[in-house]
């Protein structure tokens, strides 16, 4: 069992309290707005200049003017601010985030993650990932465990070019939940059907297990009937 893009989406959103001010960035991170207990006020910011982004629209209820930073189509939580971007950057590098959800090509046991450049590939451009790597209080990372040829994207040290150094929290991957600690990973959750050492097989750095290491509780869909859950 492996978890969905929506599935990683899911359990990120269940470490969201209420009074929390998140960023999230492009790919799977988006989708954790869909995912959200909407009986608790969390605040998601756009380094566009929103303050309060709701759900992602359905088709019919796409409105052409709200734009989020990743480019797709937004919606407004009620209660939302709008304003212009230096506003945005000022909120991002003043610590004012509680959270910044962010994809990553890697992540090193040092904590620091590279999610902007492949070597050898076209530079798409950084965008706001430093500001809210260095500004938002905790940084999480959503990704696949490993690449689409296997490697590692956990590893010693980063070979890519680095968005920043020593800050990420924790990970959030397709079969395990890990947290970035001065000593290095600690596995805090496997999938069901994966142990540590199935985990530390797919982990190009050494991963300690938490005492209360776990297997993740996670529905096959959501409410909405969204695979969270895959069978490979």
């Amino acid at each position: 069992m492996m978890l969905t893009r929506d599935g990683i989406a899911w359990r990120i959103a269940r470490d969201l309290r209420e009074g929390d001010y998140v960023n999230l960035g492009v790919g799977i991170p988006v989708l954790v707005s869909n995912y959200l207990d909407r009986t608790q006020e969390i605040f998601l910011h756009s380094e566009n200049g929103i303050l309060g982004v709701g759900p992602r629209p359905a088709r019919d209820e796409i409105d052409l003017d709200l734009i989020s930073a990743g480019k797709g189509f937004c919606t407004l939580a009620p209660g939302a601010a709008l304003f212009d971007q230096p506003l945005s950057f000022t909120m991002m590098r003043g610590g004012h985030l509680t959270h910044a959800v962010l994809g990553a090509i890697e992540v090193a046991e040092n904590g620091d993650f590279a999610n902007w450049s492949v070597p050898g590939e076209a530079v798409p451009g950084v965008g706001g990932a430093m500001d809210l790597a260095v500004g938002a209080k905790n940084i999480f990372i959503a990704m696949s465990h490993v690449t689409n040829k296997g490697a590692p994207k956990l590893v010693a040290s980063c070979s890519s070019p680095l968005t920043a150094r020593a800050r990420v929290r924790r990970i959030f991957t397709d079969i395990a939940v890990i947290d970035r600690t001065e000593a290095g990973f600690v596995l805090r959750e496997v999938m069901p059907g994966h142990d540590p050492d199935s985990i530390r097989a797919k982990t190009g750095a050494a991963l300690s297990v938490a005492p209360d290491c776990h297997e993740m509780t996670v529905p096959e869909a959501s409410a909405k009937g969204v695979a969270l859950i895959r069978h490979d």
